[in-house]
């Protein structure tokens, strides 16, 4: 137990020195919050991994698969695909160049629309925020075999996490995500092939798991099994078309084509670390069937790192687990700061802030915003509240989905998109999203249907996965709207669609 954690522990302070070292070159507010405009394309395909593979992956993703086997995979699926879309409108994000997507829905609808998909984002991403302090705790608590409880592993988490974020922002956040990045690809990789013979190859664990954990779509899914793995699909693609977190780092890039060519890299690292860890947790927990062991889904990768590989590449998984909890939970909060920083306090309530007391006032509300995350996740846990990871990442990814992205990638690539078709499709993406997964279970149970009682995948209104009803809102409202409305005047549509602003 306890040289593993001294490692990780020697990790982590060995990052708090490096970025104390970086956080001298933050002189301005384009420091703080896009690292000055100036990232390499080795720093940005790193960071851009980071930004996406978190808890999400190692911990909720480990989870799923033990439940649902291969068809586990749906989940990232969505990511592939965005990421590939992505790719076109790169270079056209790096060339607008702000700070936050409220920049862009500005720009296309106005300063209302702004504001509320800056309540949306904030409201998704400082769940998510939270929910990396809970895989962060649930880390330490494994690995130390319970001697830190999982109270204390969340403030530790959290309390890295905040700290290096108001240290440097944007600066510590993308060179940290550096090493970070390496670690994850590299353990990753390293460690499949001693997990495959561990288990007994791929003709053994057909033997040793349930026939479902092979299917296309797993029948623990729910009434209907194919909505619901395609419902996890397509949240991860709509959150991943509009993530603000990935949008500040495109402005970040130094020029428009290497975010362009980040973006190709980035997707064969993305592909790669996601099936890599979901093939990890699939014949750890087939190993650990055979052997009667009962290890926690959540936990099949980090036990897989202390019993199935060698030393050195276990604790470099688990270094991996560490760094990508430390990374997400690091953009995501960042990226939540900039939105009450930029959105609300510069634009909504002092618009003639003076500029040297900025980056000061961001880091009053980083600390102020990684709190808030801290209790989310920290009152649930004092009052034992059953927590799912997996849960908290739908309904964050959902949210975010469904009331932002469609007004986002409207704007960016539909010239009939309008004012008010934007604005609604904000406000009506997120209240349906609100209803649905917040509001229905609670009053009106009965409408809820799960597969089974008891299933780990959780029940939807009717059968029916929420994002479906909540997309079909959003984005039918956008064009409906849009449509019924006067298209948008020249002015509005040159900052995103004159020839400079699709520059490659």
């Amino acid at each position: 137990m306890s040289w593993y954690l001294w490692v990780i522990l020697g990790y982590l302070l060995a990052l708090t020195a490096f970025n104390v070292y970086r956080s001298r070159q933050v002189k301005t507010q384009d420091d703080f919050m896009v690292a000055g405009r100036k990232l390499s394309l080795t720093k940005m395909v790193f960071t851009l991994v980071c930004t996406w593979i978190g808890s999400g992956t190692f911990i909720a993703g480990a989870e799923y698969a033990s439940y649902a086997g291969w068809s586990a995979i749906w989940q990232p699926a969505g990511a592939f695909l965005g990421i590939a879309i992505i790719y076109f409108v790169a270079a056209k994000i790096r060339t607008f160049g702000q700070y936050t997507v409220g920049d862009i829905l500005e720009v296309r609808y106005g300063k209302f629309a702004r504001l509320f998909g800056a309540i949306a984002l904030i409201i998704a991403f400082t769940t998510i925020v939270a929910y990396q302090f809970r895989a962060g705790g649930y880390i330490l608590n494994v690995v130390t075999d319970g001697r830190v409880s999982l109270e204390v592993g969340q403030a530790i988490a959290a309390a890295f996490v905040i700290l290096f974020v108001a240290i440097g922002g944007m600066i510590a956040v993308a060179h940290t995500d550096l090493p970070n990045g390496i670690i994850i690809v590299v353990a990753s990789c390293l460690a499949l092939p001693f997990v495959i013979v561990a288990a007994g190859g791929w003709a053994h664990i057909h033997q040793v798991l349930p026939a479902g954990h092979f299917e296309v779509f797993s029948p623990d899914f729910g009434r209907y099994p194919a909505l619901k793995g395609l419902s996890y699909f397509l949240s991860t693609l709509m959150l991943l078309l509009g993530v603000q977190s990935m949008y500040q780092k495109f402005y970040a890039a130094s020029s428009p084509r290497e975010a362009k060519r980040a973006v190709a890299i980035w997707i064969v690292g993305t592909i790669v670390v996601e099936t890599v860890v979901i093939a990890i947790a699939v014949f750890a927990f087939a190993y650990s069937l055979e052997h009667g062991k009962h290890w926690d889904g959540r936990s099949l990768v980090l036990q897989a790192a202390r019993g199935m590989v060698p030393g050195p590449v276990g604790v470099l998984l688990l270094g991996a687990a560490c760094a990508v909890v430390l990374s997400t939970g690091m953009n995501y909060l960042l990226s939540s700061s900039s939105n009450v920083m930029r959105d609300i306090y510069q634009k909504m309530i002092n618009p003639g802030a003076d500029p040297a007391g900025l980056v000061a006032l961001q880091k009053v509300f980083i600390v102020c915003m990684g709190a808030v995350a801290f209790a989310l996740i920290f009152v649930p846990t004092v009052l034992h509240w059953q927590i799912s990871v997996l849960g908290y990442a739908y309904f964050a990814y959902t949210l975010y989905g469904v009331a932002v992205t469609p007004a986002l990638f409207a704007a960016l690539a539909w010239r009939r998109a309008t004012r008010a078709g934007g604005i609604v499709s904000i406000v009506s993406g997120t209240v349906a999203t609100i209803v649905f997964e917040i509001v229905l279970p609670r009053v009106a149970p009965s409408v809820m249907v799960a597969a089974r009682p008891d299933s780990y995948f959780g029940s939807d209104p009717w059968g029916i996965p929420s994002i479906y009803p909540a997309a079909l809102i959003s984005i039918g409202s956008l064009v409906v709207v849009s449509l019924l409305t006067p298209p948008p005047r020249p002015e509005q549509l040159a900052p995103l669609f004159s020839p400079g602003a699709t520059e490659t």
